[in-house]
């Protein structure tokens, strides 16, 4: 049976910034993956990274440093 877990999802305003940054996480080794956005978060392209919560501060922190921003950041419940 599947199960809900937390997960950090990083949403991106447009598909351009979604796949830089996609780029930057794997060339960093950065964990997560590419996702379609989730229903609940009302903002951006609909591609968004998905990681683990404690990932946050490393991928929000790389993004910055990239210049690279982002729409919105929320930890869901989410099947794995």
């Amino acid at each position: 049976m599947r199960q809900k877990k937390k997960q950090l999802v990083i949403a991106f305003a447009t598909t351009s910034q979604a796949l830089a940054a996609e780029s930057l996480f794997a060339r960093m080794q950065l964990p997560g993956r590419m996702i379609p956005l989730p229903p609940q978060i009302d903002a951006g392209c609909g591609l968004a990274w998905k990681s683990e919560p404690d990932e946050e501060t490393a991928l929000l922190a790389a993004l910055e440093r990239a210049c690279l921003s982002h729409a919105a950041c929320r930890v869901l419940e989410m099947y794995v």
